[in-house]
């Protein structure tokens, strides 16, 4: 039995129903606050702040999951289908608790990089929805801007091209940032992974022996 099973036994009656859709309709009613209130900029009193949460402001430890993504009203309306698709997919496959427990680590993995290094960001969380849903759901199509169907596998390779560019390029708090974010992905998969990596090498090494045998027994 895995931690993960030992953990949903016990406190399984914990997670939180639904997760996905409240982080998307908060999103969803923040920027509609900042659009019809724009001298308000409600935004200013959600960001990750070190600072403002050790002066009091303690919401900011969590309130920035709800910062809407900081683009065009169409990529905004795209990324937060995208975001509560695959959070409500993830949530049927595995249940509200395994899919809590996930989005939970990659919470505090990013609140952990902000106060080491000033600031925390939700976009790196959410894109790393995409690797779990890849590893789920490789081969399932979604419809790209609502007109193009492609595979997810492959938008999880664009989102890695994404992490690897931002890492490359980024500054200490990118770098702390996604490699939070990727801790509940790695925490979830990373061993099947390395499983997965062990039995093909166990099995490369096994066709080579068959190959130096069947070599020998032809001299």
């Amino acid at each position: 039995m895995s931690w993960l099973d030992r953990l949903e036994r016990k406190y399984g009656n914990l997670g939180i129903p639904n997760l996905m859709t409240t982080v998307v309709a908060g999103m969803a009613l923040v920027f509609v606050c900042d659009l019809l209130f724009p001298r308000a900029q409600l935004t200013s009193y959600l960001y990750f702040s070190p600072t403002a949460i050790l002066h009091g402001q303690v919401w900011r430890v969590i309130t920035f999951i709800f910062l809407p993504p900081d683009s065009s009203l169409l990529f905004m309306v795209f990324a937060l289908y995208l975001y509560y698709f695959i959070g409500t997919s993830l949530e049927r496959e595995w249940g509200s608790f395994r899919f809590t427990v996930y989005y939970l680590v990659g919470i505090l993995g990013n609140i952990l990089a902000g106060f080491v290094t000033g600031g925390a960001t939700n976009s790196f969380l959410n894109l790393s929805l995409f690797f779990a849903f890849a590893a789920v759901y490789p081969n399932m199509q979604l419809l790209l801007f609502f007109l193009i169907p492609i595979k997810i596998k492959y938008l999880a390779i664009f989102d890695g091209v994404i992490y690897a560019y931002a890492f490359l390029v980024g500054n200490l708090s990118v770098k702390a940032a996604i490699v939070a974010s990727l801790a509940n992905f790695l925490l979830f998969f990373g061993p099947g992974v390395i499983s997965r990596i062990q039995a093909n090498i166990r099995y490369s090494r096994q066709r080579q022996a068959w190959r130096d045998a069947n070599r020998r027994d032809r001299w």
